[in-house]
């Protein structure tokens, strides 16, 4: 794959809907060209101590942030006729799917491929397929691992070197 979107979501609590941080990496001709990342308010709108943990937002890092529709509007035009990549394509897929029924949007069936999936294929005897593991096999160190776009950014490498 040359040409493809890789998308990480971070959520506040357990509900798909509930996404709190989006990173997007867009990758044209086998090059990163363009790099997209925002909070968002979640919804419904609170954090439970586990996902605050694993990625360290709080709701007074998006009391004030924008709407799920509002960060789409500014997405969509830069992912455009691409499929998407994420690690752990339910997850993130789940989530997006979840987040346009919330606000009644209509989804339109994006391309969704799994770099995890590829990951256990390609790597069968690695101990762990966790992003920052296989981003570390395929050359790619993480600087800050559960931030949205640098998961976005470590999952578009694996992506270029896996897929």
């Amino acid at each position: 794959m040359r040409d493809f979107a890789a998308i990480d979501f971070e959520t506040a609590n357990n509900e798909r809907s509930s996404v709190c941080s989006v990173g997007v990496v867009v990758v044209r001709d086998g090059r990163i060209t363009d790099t997209f990342y925002s909070l968002i308010q979640p919804e419904p709108n609170y954090y439970n101590y586990w996902c605050s943990r694993v990625h360290g937002l709080c709701r007074e890092d998006t009391d004030h942030a924008p709407l799920f529709p509002e960060v789409w509007a500014r997405i969509e035009p830069l992912i455009q006729g691409l499929p998407l990549v994420a690690h752990n394509k339910p997850f993130d897929e789940g989530c997006l799917r979840a987040v346009f029924r919330t606000y009644r949007m209509d989804y339109p069936d994006y391309e969704f491929h799994d770099t995890l999936r590829a990951a256990r294929r390609a790597f069968p005897r690695m101990e762990s397929h966790q992003l920052q593991d296989v981003a570390a096999a395929c050359g790619f160190r993480m600087g800050h691992h559960h931030h949205a776009l640098a998961d976005a950014e470590a999952c578009a490498r694996i992506a270029l070197e896996i897929l």
